[in-house]
């Protein structure tokens, strides 16, 4: 148990350096961290790509974005000139505490280092080794030797231990005022037509290993086109070239909206959707914390991250392989993914949606995918 008297805690620096998605999932923990202590104010550290899903989360009151040079994508820099001037400015703010959040695979020393040279007295974490005087409060990682618990799970356990019950564990974000029309309206204005039935389709990850393969995903596009439902694509500017390469294959008529979309606004479109079809990737956080159904195509790379709180299929084929904990498939095959036949994509996809909203389709879903090869 932590030595630490956490209810002194008015001030309290929350470290999650990682990207969209974790952030998001990291947001339960965060609330009941806030709300545990009357006037408690907690600011988020994030990176650059975490810092737009900060701003959108209940109880965090700042959000300071700073990409550490130990996190995985972050750029080679010549000099520690950015990391002293974050020591520097997290010193000023004269924090009581910090609490640093961290999947089991990753190392919370340097987080913790960070906060001890900027003078923040009180330290807590999940840690495999000893940490010594880099944490006050040392929690011991149970991950993954007693199994590996879901990532909201995980950080649930780490703030109740620090004395914050929970009383909600939903994912949950703030859409700013009229964002959902906003993002309804490009949609329209790029030929999505309300009066028909419809879902949004996000095709793109970070990590390839995560990725259900172009040429399958165009299959699915294909049968679900079929089943007369309008497709709305989204994706970062990066994955314009993948979503227009998925289009294209189709054969079928689009509404595009990739690299279109803010993070709000894409959370405003996907609050109006009926469903999200997507791969393990931070939009599926996004729609979870929205009560949006999700179909996630959901690679065996790690098991923590499986749609949170709301109605969802989660679709792959099992391999010996699995929870490899790579972004590149290290058998080369990608069969956790590349095995998933379309037929069961475009099944799950419309039993979720008759689920979920009612909607019924013509034709037998079975016979809704092309064969391979074969073009409208």
């Amino acid at each position: 148990m932590p030595a630490d008297d956490w209810s002194a805690a008015r001030r309290v620096l929350c470290l999650r350096l990682d990207s969209l998605g974790d952030v998001l999932m990291t947001g339960p923990a965060l609330r009941a961290l806030a709300a545990a202590v009357p006037g408690r104010s907690l600011t988020l550290l994030t990176s650059s790509s975490g810092s737009e899903a900060g701003h959108l989360l209940p109880g965090v009151d700042a959000v300071l974005t700073y990409d550490a040079p130990w996190m995985k994508h972050t750029p080679r820099r010549p000099s520690p000139a950015l990391d002293q001037t974050m020591i520097a400015a997290l010193r000023d703010q004269r924090f009581d505490a910090a609490v640093v959040f961290t999947v089991f695979s990753q190392d919370p020393l340097p987080a913790a280092l960070l906060c001890y040279l900027a003078g923040i007295p009180v330290r807590a974490a999940y840690c495999q080794t000893n940490p010594y005087q880099l944490l006050t409060t040392w929690l011991s990682d149970p991950d993954p030797t007693a199994g590996i618990r879901h990532e909201v799970r995980r950080q649930l356990d780490l703030v109740t231990t620090l004395g914050a019950p929970v009383h909600d564990e939903r994912l949950a974000v703030t859409l700013p005022p009229g964002v959902e029309e906003e993002a309804l309206a490009i949609a329209v204005a790029a030929g999505l037509d309300r009066s028909r039935p419809w879902l949004v389709v996000h095709p793109g990850a970070t990590a390839p290993s995560r990725r259900y393969p172009a040429a399958l995903f165009a299959r699915v596009l294909t049968g679900l086109s079929r089943q007369g439902l309008q497709l709305v694509v989204t994706g970062s500017p990066g994955e314009i070239p993948l979503a227009h390469a998925i289009a294209h294959d189709a054969g079928v008529a689009v509404v595009f909206l990739t690299g279109a979309l803010t993070l709000p606004r894409l959370g405003g479109l996907l609050r109006a959707a009926p469903l999200l079809l997507a791969n393990n990737t931070g939009p599926v956080h996004l729609a979870a914390a929205l009560g949006t159904p999700v179909v996630d195509l959901y690679a065996l790379t790690n098991p923590q991250h499986t749609p949170w709180g709301v109605p969802s299929r989660v679709l792959n084929r099992d391999v010996p392989c699995r929870n490899c904990f790579r972004s590149e498939c290290p058998e080369g095959h990608h069969r956790c993914l590349a095995a998933l036949k379309p037929e069961a994509v475009v099944r799950a996809v419309l039993s979720l949606l008759r689920e979920t909203s009612g909607q019924t389709f013509p034709s037998p879903p079975v016979a809704a995918v092309l064969p391979l090869g074969e073009r409208r």
